[in-house]
């Protein structure tokens, strides 16, 4: 499979009467665009707010982030999802690079939801404060789940989706500043091509610990509770084939826009044919029962082995109870003699001092650290909020907190907040973004 991924660099976003790209300038037809965002009768109130790096900016509640593509030939964005099913990663996709699309609710968020700051000391623990964000900020009547601390919030994830497949539709005739290729042929070519080199697959826990559906990350629109372990090619993930979730502590979520740019993907094909033969991409779930973790440890080292994989890399989505997962994985791996490296942010609390996974092996002893979840930040006051500031505090998000007998509220008086790493949006990055680590004393 070949994919290419065309890229547009944008450098300025402003609104305009007509939608388009010109020399790194996006402009949106404001009233165009939530027109789109309108055709779910559930959206009762819709904007489009503009954050730019560096602007005194803070946006919250965050609910996904998604970059603006269209696909060269037609085709849903996100087949399964937003159009008819066909696989995806082979063929042109055209990407509006350095910009996202993020769902903002206007009043109520929710345990999943977390916070960007666009400046300030907040702009270093994630990854979209450097973006050029495309805030939809948007209500329902979604009444049934309004009080609900855990949401589905699926009539804005949906908006956000169709939004960015309406934006990048507008460079389908223009010519881009670069193209990406990722290409791997069949196994077995690459097995003669690459003989002398170490076979690595990627495995990936994706979010999946919600029985009811509509919570999980889906694959081409089947919900990740469903399956076993799979393997798909990395294509598969950069062009569309997986959506987030609502469900998991904002900052060790992978949004949308995380699975179509996986760094850790990247950084693997970059190594193909010089130090690592790439072999793919085993996903798997993150299912509560013990009995479900032991099949997923058992499928992924099956599937494993077929391939005749000599290393792994795991990364998972979350903490706490897929802890379990991931390291029922790498033990069962390394136990088939397959050397294995995971990649996870850690829980050990505000002082550092708890231990970093719920449950350790002996065997997994080579595990690269994104931080601690439970890490207190102080951020002070910014100019501007997009969303509802109240809604760290009031909302359950799962690093505010209404009141603290010595830390007082989440939110102050003055704007100034004080919370845990948790509601920080998808700041852990432990798909590959992460700049964070821990340190030993």
């Amino acid at each position: 499979m070949k994919l290419e991924i065309a890229n547009f660099y944008v450098k300025d976003i402003i609104f305009s009467d007509k939608t388009s790209y010109k020399e790194g300038v996006l402009t949106i037809n404001k009233q165009e665009a939530l027109e789109i965002v309108k055709q779910d009768k559930h959206i009762t109130y819709a904007d489009i707010v503009i954050a730019k790096p560096g602007e005194n900016i803070r946006i919250v509640p965050v609910k996904e982030a998604i970059e603006p593509r269209y696909r060269v030939g037609g085709g849903a964005l996100f087949p399964g999802v937003t159009g008819d099913i066909f696989q995806v990663g082979n063929g042109k996709t055209l990407a509006l690079k350095g910009c996202s699309v993020l769902v903002v609710g206007k009043h109520w968020g929710g345990f999943q939801d977390g916070l960007i700051d666009m400046n300030g000391e907040g702009a270093k623990y994630t990854q979209f404060s450097s973006l050029n964000n495309i805030c939809l900020v948007a209500d329902t009547d979604e009444e049934f789940e309004r009080y609900e601390q855990q949401k589905k919030n699926k009539a804005l994830r949906w908006a956000g989706m169709r939004l960015a497949q309406y934006i990048g539709e507008c460079v389908k005739d223009l010519q881009s500043q670069e193209v990406e290729v990722y290409e791997l042929k069949s196994i077995d070519k690459e097995l003669v091509e690459n003989i002398d080199l170490p076979k690595v697959v990627f495995v990936m826990q994706v979010q999946s610990q919600m029985e009811e559906l509509g919570y999980n990350d889906l694959i081409y629109g089947w919900d990740c509770n469903r399956m076993v372990p799979t393997f798909m090619h990395p294509n598969e993930i950069l062009d569309g084939a997986i959506i987030s979730g609502s469900f998991m502590p904002s900052s060790s979520k992978w949004s949308t826009y995380d699975f179509q740019n996986f760094p850790m993907i990247k950084r693997l094909y970059k190594e193909h044919g010089k130090t690592i033969n790439f072999l793919g991409v085993i996903v798997s779930n993150l299912n509560v029962a013990l009995e479900q973790k032991e099949r997923a440890a058992l499928f992924v080292t099956k599937l494993a082995k077929v391939l005749g994989a000599d290393a792994a890399v795991v990364a998972e989505e979350g903490y706490g109870n897929p802890d379990a997962d991931f390291i029922a994985c790498i033990k069962s791996l390394e136990e088939a003699g397959i050397k294995t490296v995971g990649l996870t942010n850690e829980c050990t609390g505000r002082d550092g001092a708890s231990q970093p996974l719920v449950t350790l092996d002996q065997k997994a002893n080579a595990i690269v650290s994104c931080g601690n979840v439970s890490e207190l930040i102080e951020l002070k006051p910014m100019e501007k909020v997009i969303g509802d500031l109240n809604s760290l505090a009031r909302d359950g998000l799962s690093g505010g907190w209404s009141g603290d007998e010595v830390l007082g509220p989440s939110v102050r008086e003055d704007g100034s907040i004080i919370m845990e790493n948790n509601s920080m949006f998808c700041g852990d990055g432990v798909v590959g973004w992460s700049k964070k680590t821990m340190v030993e004393y």
